[in-house]
């Protein structure tokens, strides 16, 4: 998948990693939160990336600790990572929300299981928020953070009073006549 190339590339980009930094990093980044990856996809990646050239593995060993690869871009993985930006760019915004597939089939739900789905996404995306608030306030004093990473954080809170007007609106109509 384009999208996690994008992410392990732009990481190694900026400092040689271990996997298991790399996923750490991803973690810590939350940006599992907002793109699809995981930690198997993330070993996973930096094989076939490896495979491909367009990163090198070179073993360390720090003290008694086993032996480690850590990864870093080569001149071919520095030109895949600026294809793939510009071509991802390039594509259609498209806003995939999982829970859209239940708004989609609540009119085959009587009004009370309506309502009751409603609210289990209103919910959502209120502890959404709320997390969203925290880390927010958590880093916006903090220097090393980066602003692109900033802005994905408010880009996401702003998504997410967007979602919550929506919710609103979708209660207030009759559902069941659609």
């Amino acid at each position: 998948m384009a999208t996690i190339d994008l992410i392990v590339l732009g990481i190694l980009k900026k400092e040689s990693l271990s996997a298991y930094e790399i996923q750490k990093l991803v973690e810590y980044r939350n940006i599992s939160r907002w793109v699809k990856i995981s930690t198997p996809s993330i070993y996973k990646k930096v094989i076939q990336l490896e495979e491909k050239g367009y990163i090198k593995s070179n073993p360390v060993k720090e003290g008694k600790m086993p032996e480690k690869a850590v990864y870093s871009l080569t001149e071919a993985g520095g030109k895949e990572f600026e294809r793939l930006m510009y071509e991802i760019a390039l594509q259609p915004v498209r806003f995939f929300l999982d829970f859209n597939a239940v708004v989609v089939n609540l009119s085959s739900l009587p009004p009370e299981g309506q309502k009751t789905c409603l609210t289990d996404i209103e919910n959502n995306i209120k502890t959404l928020k709320t997390y969203l608030e925290e880390n927010i306030r958590e880093k916006k004093n903090i220097p090393d953070i980066p602003k692109t990473g900033m802005a994905v954080l408010q880009q996401q809170y702003i998504l997410t009073q967007a979602i919550e007007a929506w919710i609103v609106s979708l209660k207030d109509k009759d559902l069941s006549a659609n």
